[in-house]
């Protein structure tokens, strides 16, 4: 058993955290919480008595790996719950860094990205023969810096799917760099707000309308911007879509003649 864990707490819907993760915040004495971010219902699977809970959006990086340390001296289980899976734009490293150099074992349990609630809420599958096997999840440079040779003009220039978060309040600029790449005015975008809680918006749109999109729906913060052929409607014909190879009748597998 492990005194720290790292748990993903999913995109909002308190059920998408996973069993594992649910099961940690069952047992754990110690919860710090993401609380501008994660979903405050998580926390109706931590035990009922004894446990103290932490929000750690008051609380700095010296606060956070403290509370941690002095938890584990006392050998108190700690939950340490990121929204989404961690290891997208988590800020984990810098607190895993801190236990690793003071000895302290932990473990990571994955969690459910708001990309893929996101594809699931629009009924997309971000990767389609012929179309697009390859997805890029990306951002825009805000107070965090983007190494030179990422910045969204230069991945534009690939072409696939991609899936662009942090970036809804700098609208303008998205779209201007998607269109110094290989997208066009009629390439399709999804811009999916507060993805799987219960005031979720799905807005299907294209490149050249998107700022409008975003601006006339007052949308400034926690939503995916999504873009590719991929969410192209007129790939939603059964009979002249192009399938998988894997369920063809006439592709051999080493299960199916």
């Amino acid at each position: 058993m492990k005194y720290v864990y790292f748990i993903g707490a999913g995109p909002g819907d308190k059920e998408l955290i996973t069993i594992k993760g649910a099961k940690i915040l069952s047992i754990a004495d110690v919860v710090i919480y993401t609380g501008s971010l994660v979903n405050q219902e998580i926390l109706s699977y931590c035990k009922s008595e004894n446990v103290e809970i932490y929000n750690s959006a008051v609380m700095n990086l010296h606060q956070v790996t403290d509370l941690i340390y002095q938890s584990f001296l006392q050998k108190k289980i700690v939950a340490r719950v990121h929204t989404g899976d961690p290891s997208l734009y988590g800020a984990i490293l810098e607190q895993i860094t801190f236990l690793e150099a003071n000895g302290i074992d932990f473990e990571i349990i994955p969690g459910v990205s708001s990309a893929f609630a996101a594809a699931a809420a629009s009924k997309s599958e971000l990767t389609l023969p012929e179309i697009s096997q390859t997805v890029i999840f990306t951002r825009l440079e805000g107070r965090t810096p983007v190494p030179p040779q990422e910045n969204l003009e230069n991945i534009a220039k690939i072409g696939c799917t991609l899936i662009i978060f942090l970036s809804v309040s700098m609208i303008d600029e998205v779209r201007d760099s998607l269109l110094k790449g290989e997208y066009t005015h009629d390439t399709p975008v999804v811009i999916a707000k507060r993805v799987s809680w219960s005031d979720e918006e799905i807005f299907y749109t294209n490149v050249s309308k998107m700022c409008e999109t975003v601006k006339n729906n007052k949308i400034s913060k926690t939503a995916l911007i999504m873009v590719g052929d991929v969410f192209n409607r007129k790939n939603r014909n059964f009979e002249s879509l192009i399938k998988s190879k894997l369920y063809d009748k006439n592709f051999k597998t080493e299960f199916r003649d």
